[in-house]
């Protein structure tokens, strides 16, 4: 009989978790190596996408996403001024059989690395392991890591890369790349303890590319009944592709609260929440450039390849990063499961290819791109949206994002 794969995680994010939970049950028992020393409830908000609920729900995870996330019912895309563009019911208020969910990045995280300690044991993830070096041959991979207490060595039949935009193992192919690739666009994020507004779950995108504010509540706790735990994000362009990627290695720097506020008063302006207030309320505020990667024209290297942040990093908009590393696990593992260490190949053309076209889409703003229509055509508002722009030709710019990315009701649902 065949001795299962052994395969080794580099990185211990969404994408690494969920990897490690779609292996468990095709059979496989994978090592996840995650370099910081521990697991913490770390970052801001996140969307995840229905398409990838369905994976989760199908791993059992439905009921933990419940208590530490909100079900999305609507978003609503506005014009920095507030006006109404386009409203869109979600998740299953859109005819989905699973929900959309807002959720804090370092609670959901939490959450993974719960279910892959109980369910393949305590030796799952090994925390403080810094990806060093790897070699491969024809009958596997060498792997070496950092630790606290000296070098370690490990051989595995596959390694994945799940480490993120900085990735070891992309470098090793792709390293000429350089640093991310940034147009100029800087994010300011945060989040906070709030009154609730409209029905407590809907998320709001006000403004395109120039300038955006993203609002939405992310945890709800059940000792703090009349709030709700509020993520913000605003981005506003600085400056241009010319221009050098600001602090290119510091990515949880702290933000400044004149520097965001500057992009904010007299620029952002909507009637469901007073921002100014919001934001100054946050006591920790980050900054970030938005960057993503030119997609690849191959991932997998023999018996080494990437998934999440490390195979295709993109523009935060449309809700898809983190939703696409899962749908990454799921394929990997499907594909790892029928053909052994073949189905590297297949893996990296169906995912690289579906992938790409994300990456070039959210580029130019993805779905969101129905009010940089509206902010171009009417940049000073409008009396009445129809003569800006017709309901079918915003409703044609969602549409075509969601089936391009694969999160229609019809791609989702199960018959």
């Amino acid at each position: 009989m065949t001795e299962p794969l052994k395969i080794a995680i580099a990185g211990g994010g969404i994408g690494g978790l969920a990897l490690a939970l779609t292996l468990h049950p095709a059979g496989f028992s994978p090592v996840v190596f995650e370099r910081s020393k521990s697991i913490n409830e770390l970052g801001v908000g996140i969307n995840i996408l229905p398409h990838a609920i369905r994976q989760l729900a199908d791993l059992g995870l439905l009921d933990a996403l419940d208590k530490i996330g909100i079900r999305t019912r609507e978003l609503v895309y506005k014009t920095t001024t507030g006006q109404d563009i386009l409203r869109q019911p979600r998740g299953t208020w859109a005819g989905y059989d699973v929900p959309q969910f807002s959720i804090h990045r370092g609670k959901l995280q939490a959450c993974l690395a719960d279910a892959v300690t109980e369910r393949l044991g305590p030796n799952a993830i090994r925390t403080g392991h810094k990806l060093v070096d790897f070699t491969q041959d024809d009958t596997g991979v060498s792997v070496r890591f950092e630790t606290d207490t000296g070098p370690v060595s490990d051989r595995f039949d596959v390694l994945v890369g799940a480490d993120g935009i900085h990735s070891k193992v992309r470098k090793a192919w792709h390293g000429e790349q350089g640093p991310p690739s940034w147009q100029g666009i800087v994010m300011w994020r945060g989040a906070t303890w709030s009154a609730p507004y409209l029905d407590g779950q809907t998320m709001i995108i006000a403004g395109g590319m120039r300038s955006k504010l993203v609002l939405y509540p992310i945890y709800n706790d059940p000792a703090r009944p009349d709030e709700t735990l509020m993520n913000w994000v605003i981005c506003a362009n600085v400056a241009t592709a010319d221009d050098a990627l600001p602090h290119p290695d510091d990515w949880s720097r702290r933000g400044d609260l004149d520097e965001v506020m500057q992009h904010v008063t007299g620029k952002i302006d909507i009637p469901e929440m007073d921002i100014p207030a919001l934001i100054k309320a946050t006591e920790d505020i980050y900054v970030y450039p938005m960057c993503d990667r030119d997609p690849l024209d191959q991932w997998t290297h023999g018996r080494v390849t990437l998934l999440g942040d490390a195979a295709h990093p993109m523009y935060p908009v449309g809700s898809n990063g983190a939703s696409q590393a899962i749908l990454d696990a799921v394929a990997l593992a499907g594909y790892l499961k029928q053909n052994g260490i073949a189905g590297l190949a297949p893996y990296d053309v169906e995912r690289r290819t579906t992938t790409a076209d994300i990456v070039r889409a959210n580029r130019k703003g993805g779905p969101e791109r129905v009010i940089d229509l509206v902010e171009d055509r009417a940049p000073k508002g409008f009396q009445a949206l129809d003569q800006v722009a017709t309901p079918d030709e915003l409703r044609a710019i969602v549409g075509e994002y969601q089936t391009m990315a694969g999160y229609r009701p019809e791609q989702v649902n199960r018959a």
